[in-house]
């Protein structure tokens, strides 16, 4: 037997039915989530808040069942929801890194349960280079920034420079460029 063959699968349950999540997603997505995780870890350092990538699971109503999703980046400042792999709290921010498998729940299904869920803060981010960024307002989400990095590097208005910080997060400052370093 392989090691492949006891490799726990990726796989997020959403209303009782299970979606997995393999293959794994390309290295657009990878870079993307390894560099905010990074730049946000940095930004939490001495902080109680701690930040996950791709590894922890979200039980999002766990009064209810126990559906799951497993979000790329999220941050959680309230410890004591957090047992084994899980947490069961109102995470303070949370983004999703588009792939091609994902990109539709990203968007609809995700986006819901993170709203309903009551997180504050929710970033779609594409490896193509754009960035939305919702706020929770009234119990909805409204988009408030949208960016997206300019392909053209000689252009006199080329935005890598561009800074977006965490809302929660003020102090956590980071560029268009850094978000999507090493993406080509």
């Amino acid at each position: 037997m392989g090691m492949a063959e006891f490799e726990r699968k990726k796989d997020e349950k959403i209303d009782g039915v299970i979606n997995d999540m393999s293959p794994s997603p390309g290295y657009g997505h990878f870079m993307v989530n390894g560099n905010l995780y990074t730049i946000i870890k940095q930004g939490l350092k001495g902080s109680i808040c701690r930040v996950s990538m791709e590894n922890f699971d979200f039980q999002y109503h766990p009064e209810i069942n126990d559906d799951y999703v497993c979000p790329d980046i999220m941050i959680v400042c309230d410890r004591k929801h957090l047992k084994g792999g899980a947490y069961s709290g109102t995470p303070n921010f949370i983004a999703e890194t588009l792939s091609h498998s994902t990109a539709k729940r990203d968007k609809t299904e995700k986006k819901d349960i993170y709203e309903k869920a009551g997180v504050e803060e929710y970033w779609i981010v594409s490896p193509l280079g754009s960035v939305e960024i919702y706020y929770l307002q009234e119990g909805k989400y409204v988009l408030e920034q949208n960016y997206m990095l300019q392909d053209d590097k000689e252009e006199k208005d080329y935005n890598a420079d561009t800074e977006i910080c965490l809302r929660a997060f003020p102090h956590i400052k980071m560029t268009l460029g850094e978000i999507f370093e090493g993406i080509d």
